[in-house]
């Protein structure tokens, strides 16, 4: 060892001696016992790494393990490249593509197939999986000029990472060889497989679903929850990118270079336009029938609730059915009466922080018609107040309500239920990067926060980074176990818009600096938009969800 080169471990806030070269993974070997935790990657210097990162100078170390988000998403991401591995060796050929997160898992298919995965090909796949933990097999970290890597995945078939990396400017590209394959990933795998005995392969649609540890419980597989409505809500904009013919960034970079992203963005605002149209011909439907006189928009943040409430409107209106608001915010109880959180903050986020007995009462008094006493929450008090606002509702006019607690059926739980049309708005990625790297549905929300907080909310990209925990906290605990209660899911994402956002995002996630814990979500997202083609947004249009949080919207918010 030599004296003067020494590594600080966060873990065990120790100094420890190595020699340059010296891998991560000799470092942890000489700690383990001490950790507690099997690690998967190490955070170096605030930015994730993987075990086999050779370190040649001072550095700041953090070893993070299955319970950490960054060594979760190690985790599944070198799941994913042994699921790889099992197919090719048992159906060589075949073309494994993993579309989407959905019901706790990972939808996988094999493309260009004419019939569905047999539930026996799936436990197969499943048994030669588990032979490969078996074997605990090392994921080799490999680096090499670009141009040789796409030759090697001509090679092996994978024209998907062939035409991303041929969109990328970049003169080396990581990749894995794990025995006789090799794949990449836009971030680090595990040391070996041996480290990935928990998981679970079941059949689902057409396909199967990769079930990654439970979050709640690490020892075992998550749980299989059923969300055939968020299904089908995938399953139709996945048929919509084959159509166009862009289901992935490489195929998106090549439309953005060859100038035909005009045409795109106008198919794509195109297809939101007939989903709005679609879900007021049916609202209007209910109405006549004397149903839906409440609508309930919801969904998580950053997910475009406020856009498609003032685009829904507009199509109401073309319905002659003419839309009244109602802001939740305005039923909040007085600040003493508000539930704490965990930290003992004020939970603003919890539905019983509104006034659910006096909302519900004014809802049933608005559609017998009767003239109701509206409230207005004061924030800086703290206090409800009444200045005079009344509302009612006349022949053809109906009640529109956006807040995050639209699906829960404890916020009207007074109103009969079909006097309710409940709408579930989120951003679904259906593109990916290629056929085993997709988007992620919060990366793709998160990226949008960070952007529309900078600019309304003079809000940095380590502010909203930092709070974005707790906000996904308050989102899987009052939003997405509501989810399947909607009539409708309108998928607020746009083909187009990551290309669009890097253009913004970038310059704010530059400036996160590298000694903040926030730097390595920072750094990771900053690693993702890379593969994308930056695109002017001068085609998008005005009414644009989109530019809820670029800026240039029609609309006021």
């Amino acid at each position: 060892m030599t004296d003067n080169l020494k590594i600080y471990c966060k873990n065990t806030e120790e100094y420890i001696p190595i020699d340059g070269g010296d891998r991560l993974l000799s470092v942890y070997n000489t700690i383990k016992a001490r950790l507690g935790f099997e690690a998967l990657g190490a955070l170096v210097n605030n930015k994730i790494e993987d075990l086999r990162y050779p370190v040649y100078g001072p550095k700041h170390v953090e070893f993070v393990g299955l319970e950490h988000p960054l060594g979760f998403r190690i985790y599944v991401q070198s799941l994913c490249m042994v699921l790889y591995k099992a197919i090719r060796d048992l159906f060589p050929g075949k073309r494994l593509r993993i579309e989407h997160s959905i019901s706790g898992g990972f939808y996988c298919v094999l493309k260009h197939d004419e019939e569905a995965l047999t539930p026996e090909a799936i436990e197969a796949i499943k048994a030669r999986m588990l032979e490969i933990v078996d074997q605990d097999i090392t994921f080799q970290r490999r680096e090499r000029l670009t141009s040789d890597v796409i030759e090697m995945f001509r090679e092996q078939g994978l024209n998907d990472k062939v035409r991303l990396l041929s969109s990328v400017p970049s003169l080396y590209t990581i990749y894995y060889k794990l025995g006789d394959l090799i794949d990449s990933f836009y971030g680090p795998l595990a040391p070996s497989t041996g480290v990935l005995r928990v998981f679970d392969l079941q059949p689902y649609e057409q396909g199967m679903l990769l079930l990654p540890p439970s979050q709640t419980d690490l020892s075992r597989p998550a749980v299989r929850t059923e969300m055939p409505k968020m299904f089908e809500a995938f399953k139709s904009y996945v048929a919509f990118n084959d159509v166009i013919g862009i289901n992935d960034v490489g195929t998106l970079n090549k439309a953005v270079h060859h100038k035909y992203a005009p045409m795109l963005v106008a198919v794509a605002e195109a297809l939101h336009n007939k989903m709005f149209d679609k879900m007021a011909r049916d609202i209007t439907e209910r109405f006549h029938n004397g149903g839906a006189r409440v609508v309930l928009i919801a969904g998580p943040s950053s997910s475009g609730k406020t856009t498609s409430s003032k685009r829904l409107a507009i199509q109401l209106v073309t319905n002659y059915i003419r839309p009244k608001v109602i802001e939740l915010d305005n039923y909040f109880v007085n600040r003493e009466h508000t539930p704490r959180d965990e930290s003992g903050d004020y939970d603003y986020e919890s539905l019983y922080a509104l006034d659910l007995e006096q909302f519900n009462k004014d809802l049933a008094d608005l559609i017998e018609g009767r003239e109701v006493q509206m409230p207005t929450y004061n924030f800086s008090t703290g206090q409800r107040e009444y200045r005079g606002n009344t509302l009612k509702l006349g022949k053809n006019e109906i009640l529109l309500i956006e807040g995050i607690h639209g699906l829960n059926p404890e916020l009207t739980k007074q109103i009969p239920e079909h006097l309710k049309f409940r709408l579930y708005v989120s951003a679904l990625t259906t593109l990916s990067i290629d056929d085993h790297n997709w988007v992620s549905t919060t990366d793709n929300r998160l990226l949008r926060r960070i952007v529309r907080d900078a600019k309304y909310r003079n809000s940095t990209a380590l502010d909203t980074i930092a709070r974005w925990p707790s906000v996904r906290r308050g989102e899987k605990k009052w939003i997405f176990p509501y989810q399947e209660n909607a009539d409708a899911t309108f998928n607020s994402s746009l083909l187009f818009e990551l290309a669009v956002m890097r253009r913004h995002a970038e310059p704010l996630l530059q400036q996160v600096p590298n000694n903040t814990p926030q730097y390595a979500e920072a750094s990771r997202l900053l690693k993702f938009l890379s593969y994308f083609e930056p695109l002017d947004e001068k085609d998008i249009p005005g009414t644009s969800l989109l530019r809820e949080f670029l800026g240039g919207s029609s609309f006021s918010y």
